[in-house]
């Protein structure tokens, strides 16, 4: 079993694939940091001064009463929230984050097609095929 594991976990696709769960990391928290920090202040900014991330509902008081200024002071208090500005925000990475793999996607599928498009060449006859045609037309002559 330690073999055949062993044999998976060398092979070229294993590789290439934890390097791309390491690069899609990176990328999930650039864009992370692209959504937080760059589009939705602005955003909120535009729409009355709101923060996003601090943008919820409460939906049971916990042991100290309301209101709540964030989210984590309503946590704290045992508040039950529906984390609204939470979810746009999530929602607005994953929009980034499937474009981007649509758009890696499609250049992969693009590369692919070029590659199908263009058919290698035949291979050169081997000796014995030219001998054969030799006698064929030798052949024919008569």
């Amino acid at each position: 079993m330690l073999q055949e594991f062993k044999k998976f976990a060398v092979k070229g696709n294993m590789v290439d694939m934890a390097v791309g769960i390491v690069i899609g990391a990176a990328f999930a928290g650039i864009v992370s940091s692209l959504v937080d920090d760059v589009i939705m202040p602005p955003i909120g900014l535009l729409l009355g001064g709101v923060d996003f991330s601090e943008l919820f509902l409460v939906l049971k008081s916990g042991a100290t009463a309301g209101p709540y200024a964030t989210v984590d002071a309503a946590r704290d208090a045992g508040a039950v929230t529906w984390n609204l500005g939470l979810f746009i925000n999530a929602l607005v990475k994953f929009v980034i984050i499937s474009f981007a793999l649509f758009v890696v996607v499609k250049g992969v599928n693009r590369l692919r097609k070029k590659e199908e498009a263009a058919p290698a060449a035949p291979p050169p006859p081997s000796r014995d095929q030219v001998l054969l045609e030799e006698i064929r037309d030798l052949l024919k002559a008569r």
